[in-house]
């Protein structure tokens, strides 16, 4: 009997959301699962997700000015009548699929905007006989909440609607009550899958391979570690090395003529490529921000790493990643408030005279556990992580 999963996903600003589901997704084609994946955000060029089946909804996004307010692809505001489509056509997608299975990426942890169409699509399934099974997908780092009886709004939705939450982390690295402080009270439901991340890659060959990739997300915070990191070249040992730096599909004409004012013909720029772990295995070192999809494509690639979390004075989960990094050895890291080229250079010294990091014991697995888990749950039968 073919199983069916309906997993929701809804990318606000960043995309790495988005990527790590569609590996989940992939994994569950792979074992013959039927896959209806719902698509809230602005929809994303060649996104690889096999042959599942994908369903976009009329597409919103963080406000450019006001990260709490909703926007459309053009900047309008988003109003009552357009999120009564939204819910309206999940609910649509919801009743055509009858999954077995419903997946909500981040919710009930984040997306906390999205209540209006989730907490209908959660009730849907609550009324819907046979009743499928609903699971929450979030990370192993949670961002600390600023106002406190919101996790606890969290913990209400998982006991009135969630039979499962699968964390997407590896247990013996972090568990989620470091970040998530009623976690005991939801502990009979929590799974965990190990890091999703990608499958081991073939290494970079030709002209593709460089001893050093610069990457971050994109935006006026990954310039100013691109800067940093590019002033720092010439100070480390790795002055003479031939580095590729990725700019973000954010950065500026006027950001990028900044940069290229700061290098010669050892350094090429590119703002994104679809291969960043071939890229990495074949590279000596990766300077980087700490979030979730980067530091999972460093663990698979296995190369050195220099990590500057990201700090924006709100955000606290890659300060929290790169903390934990740090003390396992794991990665040289430049504290956020220190994000100097002659730190970075520093620690870019550092990484290339001590051993490459063992990070063996780290259970890189999450795609494929997240998969079974699922198809167990599909299927009636009781997970295991």
């Amino acid at each position: 009997m073919t199983h069916r999963v309906l997993f929701y996903v809804q990318h606000l600003v960043g995309v790495g959301h988005v990527f790590r589901a569609s590996r989940i997704v992939r994994s569950l084609r792979s074992r013959g699962i039927e896959v209806d994946l719902v698509f809230g955000g602005v929809p994303i060029p060649d996104l690889d997700i096999a042959d599942a089946r994908i369903h976009y909804l009329p597409p919103v996004r963080a406000g450019l000015e006001v990260f709490n307010r909703l926007e459309d692809d053009r900047g309008n505001p988003v109003d009552e009548d357009y999120k009564a489509r939204r819910r309206d056509l999940l609910l649509e997608i919801f009743h055509d699929a009858k999954p077995d299975v419903v997946v909500t990426e981040a919710f009930p942890f984040g997306r906390r905007q999205m209540r209006f169409e989730l907490i209908p699509l959660m009730e849907a399934a609550q009324a819907r006989s046979p009743r499928p099974a609903i699971v929450a997908s979030v990370r192993d780092i949670l961002q600390e909440n600023a106002k406190p009886e919101r996790d606890l709004e969290v913990v209400d939705i998982l006991d009135r609607f969630f039979d499962r939450v699968l964390v997407h982390g590896d247990p013996d690295f972090v568990r989620i009550e470091h970040t998530f402080p009623h976690g005991g009270k939801i502990a009979d439901k929590l799974l965990y899958t190990g890091i999703v991340a990608p499958e081991p890659p073939v290494p970079a060959t030709g002209d593709d391979v460089f001893d050093v990739v610069l990457s971050v997300g994109g935006g006026a915070f990954g310039h100013r570690l691109l800067l940093a990191a590019l002033k720092a070249r010439k100070r480390s040992v790795l002055a003479d090395a031939r580095w590729l730096v990725l700019t973000g599909l954010a950065a500026t004409p006027a950001q990028k003529a900044e940069l290229e004012a700061l290098v010669d013909e050892n350094v090429v720029f590119e703002r994104f490529i679809p291969n960043l772990p071939a890229r990495l295995a074949a590279a000596k070192l990766s300077i980087s921000r700490a979030g979730y999809n980067t530091t999972a494509d460093i663990y698979t690639s296995g190369c050195r790493a220099v990590m500057v979390p990201l700090s924006d004075g709100i955000e606290t989960e890659q300060i929290t990643r790169a903390a934990l990094i740090e003390k396992r050895g794991l990665a040289e890291v430049v504290n956020h408030e220190s994000e100097t080229p002659d730190a970075i250079a520093a620690a870019i010294d550092r990484a290339m005279a001590a051993p490459a990091p063992d990070r063996s014991a780290i259970d890189i697995g999450g795609a494929a556990n997240a998969a079974s888990i699922l198809a167990a749950i599909a299927g009636g039968e009781e997970p295991s992580a």
